[in-house]
Formats: structure tokens, sequence, C-alpha cells
């Protein structure tokens, strides 16, 4: 357990890391970061004194304690030969993250650069953990996928800080929306749009949509899957969306799913949008309890065309995602915004851009006409 006088010198660090206090600025005084922390002014001598020892602040005699310039520190410097970029992701070893990090992985090793996982297991605390380590160390660049990047962020001060100490990042599959970075995502509305589109085309009309909207791609999905509708004139059920959060996507979408199939079969719904394949293999185990076949009794599509997808008993009809083109993308734009930045003429005429990857359907065996099923049941 974190003593009082840990407790003290990590919110320090934090302000120095997030910006609050910036190279060269006085910090509180004592009086005041005793009060802040309810803490003795022994323990903020004691905190105070090792984060100097240790390069973080420095003292004046008779003005004060001041947050050092941390970049001049001879001890950051003595690693600069290496080439350092860390890649961090919500997760590392489950489903797409895996081929979009080997992506990465191989171009930058080639082009001599050293790579540091890092997973945030989608949390905002974690995230701060990571970005705190990130500006402590010597990176050159982060790959960093948003955690929860539909809802407010509170770790947007470590990127601004990130952005003061010229450390170049890009965001894979989502962005924080208020820093407006360099990004490289899929055409999230309109791979939803093209889910849905299919299906009604196929001539189902009471689809339901299954979405996770504290992630950027998840609100995105869902418009695309509410624009097809209304394109195509055809009313939403209003049972019709289902939304959930990373905490309930194991379980919220498979208890809404089995309550839409609890009704009367004329009022079940005939066709099913999924969030992702993670989330349609899900669904698949409650519709093999319920002795639903798929695609006969309903249709069911995906998205990312994942490996689970395509070593299901019923191959799944999916969006296709880049993965490890997305990876490679990523570590060729953070090089080149690496070169740009160390480039002696600082105004390079090739100023790295967002990338935005289009939406290809997968066809597959999930899903099938509802006028074919019509007329097989007759």
């Amino acid at each position: 357990m974190a003593t009082k006088l840990d407790k003290v010198k990590q919110e320090i660090k934090s302000r120095i890391l997030d910006g609050t206090f910036q190279p060269n600025q006085k910090i509180s005084s004592e009086s005041e970061l005793m009060k802040q922390f309810a803490v003795s002014r022994h323990t903020v001598r004691a905190a105070i004194g090792e984060l100097v020892n240790k390069g973080w602040l420095y003292r004046e005699q008779g003005a004060g304690t001041f947050c050092a310039d941390r970049s001049m520190d001879s001890r950051l410097m003595s690693g600069s030969n290496q080439k350092n970029i860390a890649i961090i992701t919500t997760f590392i070893s489950e489903y797409i993250f895996p081929s979009i990090i080997r992506g990465a992985e191989s171009y930058l090793s080639k082009h001599g650069y050293n790579v540091s996982l890092f997973s945030t297991n989608n949390d905002h605390s974690e995230e701060k953990r990571i970005l705190e380590k990130i500006l402590t160390e010597q990176f050159d660049g982060v790959i960093v996928e948003p955690t929860k990047s539909a809802l407010s962020n509170p770790n947007i001060s470590y990127y601004l800080n990130l952005e003061r100490q010229q450390i170049p990042y890009i965001m894979i599959n989502a962005y924080y929306d208020e820093l407006e970075p360099v990004s490289i995502t899929m055409n999230d509305e309109k791979g939803g749009y093209v889910q849905t589109e299919h299906l009604i085309q196929l001539g189902h009309t009471n689809i339901v949509g299954f979405f996770k909207t504290d992630d950027l791609q998840g609100v995105k999905r869902m418009k695309g899957f509410i624009k097809a509708h209304r394109k195509f004139g055809v009313p939403i059920n209003p049972n019709g969306i289902v939304t959930y959060d990373s905490s309930g996507k194991a379980a919220k979408p498979v208890e809404a799913l089995a309550r839409l199939l609890s009704v009367e079969q004329s009022a079940r719904p005939t066709a099913i949008v999924g969030y992702n394949d993670e989330l349609a293999i899900l669904m698949l185990d409650v519709f093999r309890e319920k002795s639903i076949s798929v695609p006969e009794d309903l249709s069911l599509v995906g998205f990312d065309d994942s490996y689970m997808g395509r070593l299901t008993e019923v191959k799944l009809t999916t969006i296709q995602h880049p993965q490890s083109k997305m990876g490679e993308t990523a570590a060729k734009m953070i090089v080149d915004m690496i070169k740009e930045k160390n480039s002696q003429q600082r105004k390079s005429p090739e100023k790295v851009e967002s990338v935005v990857f289009e939406p290809n359907l997968i066809l597959r065996s999930s899903t099938a006409s509802l006028q074919l099923k019509k007329h097989v049941t007759l």
C-alpha cells in the first residue's frame, strides 16, 4: 500500500507529466501542498527532497522550488542512440490486435526501432499510467489506440504534453476528437451503412443493430445503421438498436438478444447487425442453444473480418478490417513524422496526413435472402 510520502511524490510527478507544472515554473508552496494533500510539512519536504535528488525539481535559495527541464537531463539523453516507439492498444493478445501489432512491429524493426507494447485494458487510469511512463522515459514516437474514445477523456493534458515535448503520436482505430490528431481509421459510419444495406437488399426489414457506444467506432457504425434505414425508407424497430459499453460487452448484448428471441416468431428480428465479429460469435452460441439456424432462421453480419469469423461453423459475412495493413501504415507514418521533426528544414513538403480505410463487405454464409427463407418455409 502506498504511503503518504509516495502519494505526494506521485501527484507532483503527475502534475509535471500532464503539463500542470511547466519547465522552470515555480510549484506550489509547502503550505499549499500540505493543505492539498492533508499531510504534514515533514512529508511535503521529504517528497520535494526526493524529487529534487531525482531531477524532477530544483530549488533556488530564497525563491522556492521549480519544475526541472527534464529534456536537458543528461540521464534521459544517455540512451539517445536508441530509437524507441511505444505502441498502446486497449488490448494486446485479443481479437484483431495481434495482427495490427505485428504489422507495425515488422515495419519498425526493419527501420531500426525498438518497440515497447502497452495495454490500457480499455481503462483510463491505466492509460494515464502508461502515458506517464512514456513521458518519463525516452520515446521517439507513439502509436496509440484511444481508450473509450466516445467518452470525455481525463488524460487529454498528457497528449498535449506530448505535443509540447514534440513527441509525435498517431491514433489508430479511433481518435480523441478534441485533439484532431493524425489518425488511421476505418470509415466506420460507411461500414455500418454497408452492413445494413446488405441485409435490406436481401429483403430484411426487421433488423436489430448491436453497438458498443463508449468507443467512436460503435457510435459511427450505429449512425451508418440508421442512415441505411432512412435511405431505403425502412422504419427501425422500436427495439431495433441495442447499446452497451465495454464493461457489459459479455453479458448485456446476450441478455438483450435472449429477450428479442423470446417473443412470438412473427415478431422476432430476421437479421442482426453486429458491432464486431467477437459479438457475432457470442450470438452464434445463443442461436445454437435456442436451435435457431443461421442464415435459415436469421441472418447475421459481423465487422472486422477476424480469424474468429472464419473458424466458426457458420462463416461470417462481415466488413473487412485492414488489421496488419493498418499497423504497417501507422508505423510508416510515425517514422515519417519523426523524420519530419528531426529535419533541419522543419518545413517538410510532404506533411503526414490522416488515413481512412474504406469498408469492403466479405460475403460468406451467415446471410441469406428473406424471400428465399420464406420460400423454403412454405
